[in-house]
């Protein structure tokens, strides 16, 4: 699969069992269903995209990820971001950030934030190359397991030039 594949749409209600899965899959201390029908539905900043990634065996699209983010003011505002192990490493992520980095453009963003697992480094490297850059460290910021979160910062805000390449 390429990342020519995958389709970035607004999710919807009714993807929430498939976001919440996806959820459970990922991440140690998930999100409950309650919580992400509340970004979903009920915050007026957060904007919340699936991708869904061409199968070839069932000859359709499925969900393979997503990505809550918020846009507040002057700052995107980067929340979760998973993508389920089958489609990692092919693009799906870096498509979503993207759509979400110039979402905030469009808006009148002028900077992204986030914070990551000290221990993601896969993480990391994504939103480097994406033109993030490190600005300080949360000590115990997350638990199951207890981490340190890394805090990273774009500062202007822009559509990084691996953006626009083809298939992004």
């Amino acid at each position: 699969m390429t990342s020519t594949s995958v389709l970035i749409e607004p999710a919807t209600p009714a993807v929430l069992d498939e976001v919440l899965a996806i959820e459970q899959a990922c991440f140690s201390a998930p999100w409950t269903r309650k919580m992400l029908a509340a970004e979903l539905s009920g915050n007026q900043f957060a904007n919340f995209l699936i991708a869904k990634c061409y199968d070839p065996l069932s000859g359709s699209f499925a969900v393979a990820g997503y990505f809550c983010f918020w846009v507040v003011f002057e700052e995107v505002r980067l929340m979760n971001l998973a993508v389920l192990e089958p489609f990692r490493r092919q693009g799906v992520a870096t498509k979503l950030v993207c759509t979400a980095l110039q979402t905030g453009v469009e808006r009148g963003a002028s900077r992204a934030m986030l914070e990551v697992r000290e221990s993601n480094l896969e993480a990391q490297t994504l939103y480097r190359r994406l033109g993030f850059r490190q600005t300080a460290k949360r000590s115990r910021y997350y638990n199951h397991p207890e981490e340190d979160a890394v805090l990273m910062e774009m500062t202007p805000l822009q559509v990084s030039e691996v953006c626009r390449q083809p298939g992004v």
